[in-house]
């Protein structure tokens, strides 16, 4: 046992005291887990109004400190803290002991009185009258600065809110960059849609996911690895702007940039190609920048702990994929058409990742970029002029028939946008999933799964398209400074304890 349960961890005789004061709060005829109680102030509300005046609150009791007379309480919402006090010669004397008996740090309180500022100057509420709303029976953490463990953190989520404000800002901050986002859509008229979950092809990107079985059709079908395929279906179906907010699930390793589920954004627009959509990326962020106040200029640590500073000024640098690979490892990839020989080339050049071996041509590519590259970029950086391999899903440039025309914005290492012109050639797209296909055959770990029905609707005709997704994670994590993606998710998955 961690050192964090053992302080939060209640003896039997303190659970057994408080059951005791739930029942003489029964006996006292008072309901202990009250329907609902009318506030007049948010405490943030109460902590603003003026002297004397009359205010209906309620909350957390958090610390109770009892003077005999006078007992002075930490009261907590959402919005914030405030005191209390309690007077014998405010309340009355037999008011003021009953309170004394039932109450416990922990409890919900409602509370009418009027703001008081005390000697030392803590605006506080002087209690005329309070309400039991309902009773804890497991004591709250001692330290009230915030959980130190973090794994109680992420499996108490609930505990790291009460006791820590920074918890509490992150994710009000998380909810408030979503809303942003819809409403960026919203100017933007782009029209919010709900695609399925459960698809028959786990397609759209290459990552392992997760199978599950209906019963009541008798089929196998799989949790979606991304919201791609369907939303471009809606484009053939004559929707224009379409987004979509939601879970993706990818049955793949942990890390602190990779959850096996996560909230993944994307959207599609018909007419526009990859260039209207960095324009479009770079307007998104201005947007989100303004509306929430926040500075350009963001502290992060990269992989070495190294603090860096990241710019999100806008225009974005543009960086050629193939030239930074080439630059940072010396080696030509547009030369190469089989794996063989760029994998002899890449071990003369003594770097190593895992199952290289194994690997298609495309394999080793995105490999040697995530080993050599990706981890030095600090950004924001638009990527793009990508080998047509990497890309089963994109358009291929009209000026070169070997590259596609996408983009990734990458920053401090970190992929957190990718886009492209859509390939809507339904005889390309077919051989192009035959050759990833073939490559699955072959024994290639990551490969993107063909969709007959997709092609199908291709062959009914799609106007030009360019489509986008952003890890929404990843760039909440980013813009607030943390390292690890589990911090910015309320309930991230953990193996559950015996």
């Amino acid at each position: 046992m961690n050192n964090e349960e053992e302080q939060i961890k209640v003896s039997p005789e303190e659970r057994q005291d408080r059951i005791k004061k739930l029942e003489l709060i029964k006996k006292s005829g008072v309901i202990p887990y009250a329907a609902k109680f009318e506030r007049t102030h948010s405490l943030l509300e109460a902590r603003s109004a003026e002297v004397g005046t009359k205010v209906t609150a309620a909350g957390r009791i958090v610390l109770l400190r009892d003077m005999g007379k006078v007992t002075f309480i930490q009261l907590l919402d959402f919005s914030g803290r405030i005191q209390l006090i309690f007077k014998v010669d405010q309340i009355g004397q037999d008011v003021y002991k009953s309170f004394m008996k039932i109450i416990d740090v922990g409890d919900f309180i409602g509370v009418e009185g009027e703001i008081f500022v005390t000697q030392r100057g803590e605006i506080s509420i002087l209690v005329n009258k309070y309400t039991f709303l309902s009773k804890a029976l497991l004591a709250l953490p001692e330290k009230w600065h915030g959980l130190k463990d973090v794994e109680t953190k992420y499996r108490k989520r609930y505990l790291d809110l009460i006791s820590n404000d920074e918890s509490k800002k992150l994710f009000q901050f998380r909810s408030d960059f979503i809303r942003s986002i819809r409403e960026f859509y919203w100017k933007e008229n782009f029209l919010e849609v709900e695609t399925p979950t459960f698809l028959h092809q786990a397609t759209g990107a290459t990552a392992t996911p997760y199978k599950t079985h209906n019963n009541a059709l008798d089929i196998d079908l799989y949790l979606r690895i991304s919201h791609e395929l369907p939303l471009k279906e809606l484009i053939v179906g004559g929707m224009e702007k379409i987004f979509e907010l939601g879970k993706a699930f990818r049955n793949e390793g942990i890390d602190p940039s990779h959850l096996p589920e996560h909230t993944h954004l994307e959207h599609y627009c018909a007419y526009w190609n990859f260039e209207d959509n960095i324009k479009f990326s770079e307007r998104m962020f201005d947007y989100i920048f303004e509306t929430l106040h926040l500075d350009k200029k963001i502290e992060v640590e990269n992989r070495e702990k190294v603090k860096t500073v990241v710019d999100f000024t806008t225009p974005w640098k543009r960086v050629d994929f193939i030239k930074m690979l080439e630059t940072d490892t010396g080696i030509e990839i547009m030369k190469y058409t089989e794996a063989p020989e760029l994998l002899k080339d890449i071990k003369k050049k003594s770097i190593q990742f895992d199952d290289m071996d194994n690997m298609s041509l495309a394999g080793l590519v995105d490999n040697l970029y995530k080993k050599v590259s990706r981890p030095k970029i600090v950004g924001p950086v638009v990527l793009f002029n990508y080998p047509k391999y990497l890309q089963p899903l994109a358009r291929v440039s009209d000026s070169d028939n070997n590259i596609v025309d996408q983009f990734q914005v990458v920053v401090n290492g970190w992929e957190i946008v990718k886009a492209y012109s859509e390939l809507v050639d339904p005889i390309d797209q077919k051989e192009r999933f035959d050759l990833q296909k073939t490559a699955k055959d072959n024994k290639e770990g990551e490969v993107m799964e063909g969709d007959d029905e997709f092609i199908e609707a291709l062959e009914h005709g799609a106007p030009p398209i360019s489509g986008w997704g952003m890890g929404i994670d990843r760039t909440i994590a980013i813009l607030t400074g943390q390292d690890n993606l589990r911090d910015v998710v309320l309930f991230p998955l953990l193996r559950p304890k015996k």
